[in-house]
């Protein structure tokens, strides 16, 4: 495979989309972003997951446009109440955390109380939503990013996005555009991590 990866949006076989994926850096993405209609179906195809029980221990939360900036004026207060003094250049971090792609999607992961599914399952299908939206991001000729960052465990953050108690955020998806050429990483030793079971 070359060193450098590009995006193909007319890959022929699906094993050629999954073997060619590979995450982008949210802090080196532009646009353009997804339209409403690309964004719909990579939500669609996010939501096609393992959900043992049909339960949907999950949901979205969408951050576009100037919403962007405007929750990330509410990460920089949070910062300059709990760390003040705070340099200018972590106020601006903040300000622009959620700046750095053209659509960030918060994954919420729901357990679902009083039913026989154990909420590791239900856990596992909520990260296998963010995994999907990965793929159905790159099928479609953008680059995303998994991450969390403190904002993901931040109580204040929680309540403000109203993460209830059960609740967890996943991830947040970073989509957009690579501004550079991505370049292939290391990739483990199949033979290290792949055993054959015998009894």
């Amino acid at each position: 495979m070359s060193d450098v990866l590009r995006l193909n949006l007319n890959v022929p076989n699906a094993i050629d989309l999954v073997l060619s994926r590979r995450s982008g850096s949210a802090k080196r993405m532009t646009g353009p972003g997804p339209s409403a209609g690309q964004l719909d179906t990579i939500l669609t195809a996010a939501a096609r997951v393992p959900d043992h029980g049909k339960l949907f221990p999950w949901r979205f939360i969408v951050f576009e446009g100037e919403h962007r900036a405007a929750f990330g004026r509410l990460l920089a207060k949070i910062v300059e109440l709990e760390h003040a003094p705070v340099s200018p250049e972590r106020v601006q971090i903040e300000n622009e955390r959620f700046l750095r792609a053209p659509v960030v999607v918060a994954v919420i992961s729901q357990f679902k109380e009083n039913t026989p599914i154990p909420e590791w399952e239900q856990r596992l299908s909520a990260g296998a939503v963010c995994m999907n939206m990965l793929t159905a991001a790159h099928a479609m000729g953008f680059v995303a990013n998994w991450i969390t960052e403190w904002p993901a465990y931040h109580p204040a953050v929680l309540e403000m996005l109203h993460v209830r108690d059960q609740e967890r955020i996943a991830g947040f998806i970073y989509v957009g555009q690579p501004a550079e050429a991505l370049q292939e990483r290391v990739r483990p030793d199949m033979t290290t991590i792949v055993k054959r079971y015998h009894k």
